[in-house]
């Protein structure tokens, strides 16, 4: 498999030559033009129709790929979908075939989010998220006591939508266990912002966290043994830690202009969060198992929450306050931090390249996915009502 990895990336470099641009030998996403900015991977397409074409179109544009004419493109992807749908991927520049599947079972939409996912994995050498899930907030109306807004799952790109709360009250902040079917939210169902889990496979659900005051912001741990959130129980909203059910609780901050947000590195050892301990929102990390908070420097990027850790540790995504919202990338270490576009509430993708995030437009908030490299924004269809706090599966 990797002598096959080697010779696909020493093909692309001298087909991508040819075009006066060159394709990174350490990471097959990234295309770079001449000017040295990061470049769509130009393919095309035929064959497909509808609803499967629409598909494609959408899951590859979202993962760093443009659809070009034939004599552009370093890959041509051909097919049907007559009953089931069937796919190929040829490499231009030596005609060889990287990818030839047919598909059966499920809908034709899921079968093309499958051959979506195999083109990636086939070009890339990365996992496609085509068949991947988020959680998020949308809100359904006002009510006596305001604001009331519901938990939906849908597929990534916005699809197949499934209430799974209908509490008709205030419910926000998304959170699901890896690798599980299992989510985590603040509801005031019971009349005060508590932490509930629930199971999306049998519907069961329980209260995790209610203490007096603010509960919320629930994160779990890579192995979703611990839950990491904000509780205001000892007077300011502060990190703390517990067991997935709640028990063994601890408190891991104590600053008394409050934190906000945490989020886990993948390694379970480290969580992200912001805090105005510095006056304005500011990132912090600080061990998992306790310990001093640390600051993260997000060079050029002031006022910084919602911070999210990329799956495969190298970066944070963050929301800055300068004047709007913007979503930002900065080094998990810290340092020169990146503005990529207007938006909040970032989430990243199991692949630690796409992040979905939402933005406001006509007084609302929709939904949109980010292919960070490229700053590449492609809209969700638009939800009903105003959609936020996105959260992707893991």
């Amino acid at each position: 498999m990797k002598k096959n990895a080697s010779l696909l990336v020493s093909l692309l470099l001298l087909a991508v030559a040819a075009h006066a641009a060159e394709v990174t030998t350490t990471n097959r996403w990234i295309v770079k033009g001449t000017n040295g900015a990061n470049q769509a991977i130009p393919i095309s397409m035929k064959g497909f129709t509808g609803e499967v074409d629409a598909v494609l179109r959408f899951d590859l544009g979202a993962q760093g790929f443009e659809f070009v004419a034939d004599d552009a493109a370093y890959f041509l992807v051909t097919g049907k979908n007559d009953g089931n749908v069937e796919g190929h991927v040829r490499f231009t520049a030596t005609k060889q075939e990287l990818l030839g599947k047919a598909y059966a079972g499920g809908s034709p939409r899921t079968q093309a989010h499958a051959l979506a996912d195999d083109i990636v994995l086939a070009v890339t050498g990365k996992k496609g998220i085509g068949l991947t899930k988020i959680a998020f907030k949308r809100e359904t109306g006002h009510g006596a006591d305001g604001v009331m807004a519901e938990i939906i799952v849908a597929d990534f790109d916005g699809h197949n939508g499934i209430a799974v709360t209908s509490d008709n009250v205030n419910t926000v902040a998304p959170a699901w266990v890896p690798g599980h079917r299992v989510l985590y939210y603040t509801s005031y169902k019971l009349g005060n912002p508590d932490i509930f889990r629930q199971d999306l496979t049998s519907g069961a659900r329980s209260v995790i966290a209610r203490h007096s005051g603010l509960n919320t912001s629930a994160a779990l741990s890579p192995d979703g043994a611990k839950v990491a959130m904000v509780l205001s129980k000892s007077g300011a909203p502060n990190i703390w830690i517990a067991n997935a059910d709640g028990t063994g609780l601890r408190q891991l901050t104590t600053t008394p202009d409050g934190d906000s947000s945490p989020c886990w590195s993948p390694d379970g050892r480290t969580i992200c969060f912001s805090s105005r301990a510095r006056g304005a929102s500011t990132l912090f990390t600080v061990p998992a198992a306790g310990g001093t908070p640390k600051w993260l420097q997000t060079v050029g990027a002031r006022n910084a929450t919602e911070p999210d850790w990329s799956p495969d540790g190298t970066q944070i995504a963050f929301t800055r306050q300068a004047g709007a919202f913007e979503i930002c990338v900065v080094p998990a270490g810290g340092g020169e931090a990146k503005v990529l576009t207007a938006g909040e509430d970032p989430s990243w993708a199991p692949n630690s390249r796409t992040v979905i995030f939402a933005r406001r437009a006509n007084g609302k908030r929709t939904l949109s996915l980010l292919d960070v490299p490229t700053q590449r924004v492609k809209d969700l269809p638009r939800i009903l009502g105003s959609s936020s706090q996105p959260a992707w599966a893991k």
